[in-house]
């Protein structure tokens, strides 16, 4: 009986810290960020640092996107390139004017993204948590929504 409830506890380990349906940590604000709240919908996963001029630039197009995107099974995420953490990332995503939720911890484990040197750099992730596409540089909202029109009906 021993061996048999060490083995569910090892299970259900396992698929918690597996990915799927694990929760994504705490946001800018520190609150935390629920799977059920992007788990099952496309997601856009922008990397971004304070020091990154076009980074500063996207910004405004990333707030019309998440806001033009409310709605429809996508979700902006944002992600600190320098893994700042509690109130030194509310601080920057502040001064950037970041409104779209950042997440505190790097999702990249969780999606196996590929390591970017450049920023910044966002993702097109599906709803079934593949890397649908990588894009390198300054987004706008409309190139953005194309992109992702197109890989949502293929």
């Amino acid at each position: 009986m021993t061996r048999h409830f060490i083995s569910g506890v090892a299970l259900m380990a396992a698929l918690l810290l597996g990915g799927c349906g694990a929760d994504y940590g705490p946001d800018q604000n520190g609150k935390p960020v629920a799977a059920r709240q992007l788990d099952d919908q496309w997601l856009v996963v922008n990397y971004w640092a304070e020091w990154c001029g076009p980074c500063r630039t996207e910004v405004p197009q990333l707030n019309s996107l998440a806001d033009q995107l409310k709605g429809q099974g996508v979700a902006v995420v944002g992600v600190n390139f320098d893994n700042l953490q509690g109130a030194d990332l509310k601080q920057a995503a502040d001064n950037l004017g970041i409104r779209f939720t950042v997440l505190a911890n790097d999702p990249a484990p969780r999606f196996d993204l590929p390591q970017s040197e450049g920023l910044p750099v966002t993702y097109i992730i599906d709803s079934k948590g593949k890397v649908r596409d990588q894009l390198v540089g300054e987004q706008t909202a409309a190139g953005v929504q194309a992109r992702l029109k197109t890989l949502r009906q293929g």
